[in-house]
């Protein structure tokens, strides 16, 4: 899918993101590993604004990300910034770069949205392919508490002044979750309304540990979000740290 409304309005329902804080935290796990972070590849970009984040604190960066909606919002948002970043249109599963990489970042539970075990054994397989040896492989995702305890059944509800947005879920097998956003913008007296409907999945740590190991990358670390201790129960994200042997 491509995201075509909720690209308009992903920064407005995102404000609560500290983009800051997370390209800060991504340098100190860099600096834990004693790991340069070289040339970068955000992976599932989105609309820029972690890209745009790491860019500031010069690292060498450019984004990746299935949706052309999204791209559009990055390279806006990257060209107001005065910043000529590099955005490219691909699938995770089947990116194809013009070379390697020194590190890939992919944030925000971005790879919960591989909802089928081939397409997340073929993204970690492209990540190895693409990565350096000794280069890193950062990422987030979903947990299986989440899915079940947070998300579930359960409807959000967010007002953020120019849009308003009606999120329901819906709990299904294997830890899958069907999304749908309904989103209502006003036109002066009037409400517009555009949908989308997406999935998102939770894996257990240990079988992604498995599928990073059958591609090839060596598992470093496992933490709780924006931490580097172990996640606890109740953990809504992890932090998965991946490292292409040398």
């Amino acid at each position: 899918m491509s995201y075509s409304p909720f690209a308009r309005y992903y920064d407005s329902l995102t404000r609560n993101v500290d983009y800051s804080a997370r390209a800060d935290y991504f340098f100190k796990v860099l600096a834990f590993f004693g790991h340069k972070a070289g040339l970068t590849l955000d992976l599932a970009c989105g609309t820029g604004s972690l890209t745009l984040k790491l860019a500031e604190r010069n690292v060498d960066i450019f984004g990746l990300d299935a949706s052309p909606e999204m791209l559009t919002v990055a390279q806006q948002k990257s060209a107001e910034a005065g910043r000529n970043l590099l955005f490219i249109c691909q699938k995770m599963q089947q990116m194809d770069l013009y070379g390697t990489v020194d590190t890939v970042v992919c944030m925000l539970d971005s790879i919960s949205h591989l909802t089928t075990v081939k397409d997340l054994q073929d993204t970690f397989g492209r990540v190895s392919l693409f990565l350096n040896p000794g280069g890193y492989f950062i990422f987030d995702a979903n947990t299986v508490y989440k899915h079940r305890a947070i998300l579930g059944h359960n409807v959000f509800v967010y007002d953020v002044g120019d849009v308003y947005c009606v999120w329901q879920n819906s709990c299904e097998k294997n830890n899958r979750v069907g999304i749908t956003l309904d989103f209502f913008e006003r036109r002066g007296q009037l409400y517009s309304r555009s949908s989308e409907h997406f999935y998102e999945r939770a894996y257990e740590t240990e079988f992604l540990s498995s599928l990073l190991k059958k591609a090839g990358l060596e598992v470093c670390a496992v933490w709780g979000d924006m931490s580097f201790a172990p996640p606890p129960a109740d953990a809504q994200r992890i932090l998965v740290v991946a490292k292409k042997p040398e």
